[in-house]
């Protein structure tokens, strides 16, 4: 396999495990700095020229697009991908990701924890705003920070508004944030690499600081992650569409939440901590990738006309409900079940005779006209009710 890693610090830890983990497994390997490349267009010829001059046939290309230049590397991504060169994540899911509101947004529409979150732009709306969340405390966050830059926890309603106003008067957009009391001082990172957490630790806040980032002065410790929290940290990487990610999750009363999904994880920490080979795991899961790389469902759909895949849910009251696959009557009606998900799990090629429940979910493919009447109608959310006003302390 013939990789290039985009970086502007080939002598970073990470650039570094990753170049040698790529060598030792004879692959060959560039370390290319991100902001040296040309994007040339041409109607039926995308091509890309490194130090000026045109790059030859890469198989791979592994990311570490820095936040300061996530525009121009995510543009240089991209031209990758139109040149037919597996990217371990692809332009989109880095702008996704990289955005904390985006990121957010995109989450907040699947079943996934977050914590409550709010944006505004009017002064006005920020009290208001403070209460939906649950009140002060509050996590104040700028949208692009890194590293624990720009986590300002305030107790007050005066402290949250002073700083809200401020950082709004210098042109930056913030997020507030609930502050989940029972996670305070710590969190999990979790690697995600593809269908799997490869590893994970806890980051531990030392003294009077809040922000548990191993650069804030955080200390680790290995944990062995609890189903629910695998889960949940490979679906927020599926549902932003990273191949390679780390997940950084609170440990809430209802669960995992979801606080950030970082494409250019830092591996120096989490290595040290766990003592496993997490470059190595990046580098074997993008050879498996090259050789068998992912075929676009879209294009192949428009040779069948009348077509397709869709999402076909068994809610509570469903005539599916206790009934087995091919007693659906699917099969008869040119509809195949691809995959399964019942309980938290997800079945492949489900058999005939597998017994469909409460909250079933199946992913079809077959005739468009057959499933249309199958998928359920967008129901809109219930609002919840207003909270009551806060006291000004």
């Amino acid at each position: 396999m013939k990789l290039a890693i985009l970086s502007r610090e080939p002598k970073n830890y990470s650039t570094k495990r990753l170049y040698e983990a790529a060598k030792k497994r004879g692959h060959k390997v560039k370390v290319m700095n991100t902001l040296k490349f040309s994007i040339d267009l041409e109607a039926g010829s995308p091509d890309l020229y490194y130090d000026q001059k045109r790059i030859t046939q890469y198989h791979a290309v592994l990311p570490r697009v820095g936040a300061s230049v996530t525009y121009f590397g995510s543009a240089v991504v991209r031209q990758f991908q139109q040149m037919d060169v597996f990217c371990a994540n692809t332009a989109d899911s880095i702008i996704n990701s990289r955005d904390k509101l985006r990121s957010l947004q995109i989450l907040s529409r699947h079943r996934i924890g977050i914590p409550a979150t709010t944006f505004v732009k009017d002064k006005h709306d920020v009290i208001p705003a403070i209460e939906r969340v649950g009140g002060v405390p509050v996590v104040i966050k700028l949208l692009e920070g890194t590293q624990g830059i720009g986590v300002i926890l305030a107790h007050t309603i005066e402290m949250a508004t002073s700083i809200i106003e401020l950082l709004q008067s210098q042109k930056q957009n913030v997020l507030i944030q609930k502050f989940v009391a029972e996670s305070k001082g710590k969190d999990i990172r979790a690697i995600v690499v593809g269908d799997e957490v490869v590893a994970s630790m806890r980051r531990v806040a030392q003294g009077q600081e809040f922000r548990s980032n191993v650069h804030r002065g955080g200390r680790t410790e290995k944990v062995d992650l609890d189903p629910e929290y695998k889960e949940t940290a490979v679906r927020a990487c599926k549902i932003l569409g990273l191949g390679i990610a780390g997940v950084d999750m609170l440990e809430g009363k209802d669960g995992p939440q979801i606080m950030e999904v970082n494409s250019s994880p830092g591996l120096e920490g989490i290595e040290k901590c766990t003592q496993l080979d997490v470059a190595g795991a990046f580098i074997d899961y993008m050879h498996y990738r090259v050789d068998f790389p992912d075929i676009d469902v879209r294009q192949r759909l428009n040779v069948s006309r009348g077509y397709g895949v869709a999402e076909i849910s068994v809610p509570k009251g469903s005539a599916y409900v206790g009934k087995t696959i091919e007693e659906t009557g699917l099969w008869e009606s040119d509809v195949n079940v691809l995959t399964l998900h019942s309980s938290g799990k997800v079945v492949p090629n489900p058999k005939l005779s597998r017994t469909l429940k409460n909250g079933d979910r199946m992913l079809c493919f077959g005739k468009l006209e057959s499933m249309r009447g199958l998928v359920p109608e967008r129901v809109r959310k219930r609002r919840r009710p207003k909270m009551k006003k806060l006291k000004t302390q």
